[in-house]
């Protein structure tokens, strides 16, 4: 009787396993369309299966880190074969968001991101701090495996730590937002969301296809959808500015022709990590004072309703 319970709740653990291996491989071969190659290591300038690595870390706690290893397994497969030493960078890949993961719910993160406190949590103990872990644990195999010489070490950390907090910063208040974004009833906001879209669309492609230094045209775009639409808003923005820029960078187009290879990622992550700051922690701080706002109308209210229960009750002298 006790095996058959067990097998009865076998595929409730197993599955949500497989399914977060799935999306951490799937969103792998997107990042891996975009790869380049820094001083012998090969690397992406956005890698979203970090930021799909901690959101789902967030949704479904830590059971589901050996989907995680099983992801990175077989992303690696798609660069290369298997080693040994690709144990080590499996390791480094799992423990990041697991201990992103951990300091967040140190921090009392909520996943509604409706707090600046909240955003500043996911930027530092989700993103920039613990991707310090799988750049450091792959860039040292790459060097003590005789792949990668130890000159190259700064640059290929540097590029791949960016690459995997880019993935958080980015890709992770996508995943946590999308399950609240409902279509306005309003007929007018429905236009405004779509007007936002387009425009982020049609901006960062003029941005990145001019040889002009435009790109900071981007960035009233993401004030725009922060302060209107908040975090629904912000967060596919700043997704599609990082993704059309990410794509000219690699095809050197734009502000990124004639520029080293070193020149166009310091660019582009400085470009990808000032979008995600912007409308993260800017979309955060707007729903944080609605919510106080409404918070303290409520509170006005039942005071008026107070006040007009005690007149009425009140006897005539």
């Amino acid at each position: 009787m006790v095996r058959t319970e067990r097998w009865r709740h076998f595929p409730a653990v197993i599955l949500p396993i497989l399914a977060v291996a799935v999306a951490y491989y799937a969103g792998g071969r997107l990042g891996l369309r975009h790869r380049v190659v820094v001083e012998g290591a090969m690397v992406t300038p956005l890698w979203p299966p970090t930021g799909i690595a901690v959101a789902c870390l967030l949704w479904m706690g830590l059971r589901i880190w050996p989907g995680i290893a099983l992801g990175t397994y077989l992303a690696i497969e798609q660069i290369t074969t298997f080693d040994p030493s690709g144990l080590v960078i499996v390791a480094g890949n799992t423990l990041a968001p697991v201990c992103a993961y951990m300091l967040l719910r140190m921090a009392g993160f909520r996943i509604e991101l409706d707090r600046l406190r909240d955003g500043l949590a996911l930027v530092f103990l989700g993103g920039l701090v613990p991707m310090l872990i799988s750049a450091s644990t792959g860039t040292w195999t790459l060097v003590l495996s005789g792949d990668l010489p130890f000159a190259e070490f700064w640059p290929t950390w540097w590029a791949w730590w960016a690459g995997d907090a880019m993935g958080v910063l980015i890709v992770t208040p996508v995943l946590l937002v999308l399950p609240t974004i409902r279509w306005p009833a309003d007929a007018y906001r429905v236009a405004e969301a779509v007007a936002l879209l387009a425009a982020a669309v049609g901006v960062t492609l003029a941005a990145t296809l001019t040889s002009l230094s435009m790109l900071f045209l981007v960035f009233p775009l993401l004030i725009w959808a922060a302060v209107r639409f908040q975090l629904a808003g912000a967060a596919p923005c700043a997704l599609i500015i990082s993704v059309l820029a990410i794509s000219a960078a690699i095809d050197r187009e734009g502000p990124f022709a004639g520029r080293t290879l070193f020149e166009i990622m310091v660019n582009l992550q400085a470009l990808n990590g000032a979008a995600a700051l912007t409308g993260l922690l800017l979309s955060a701080l707007v729903t944080e004072q609605n919510n106080i706002r409404l918070k303290i109308e409520q509170v006005c209210e039942d005071l008026a309703e107070l006040v007009d229960q005690l007149s009425r009750g009140k006897p005539d002298r």
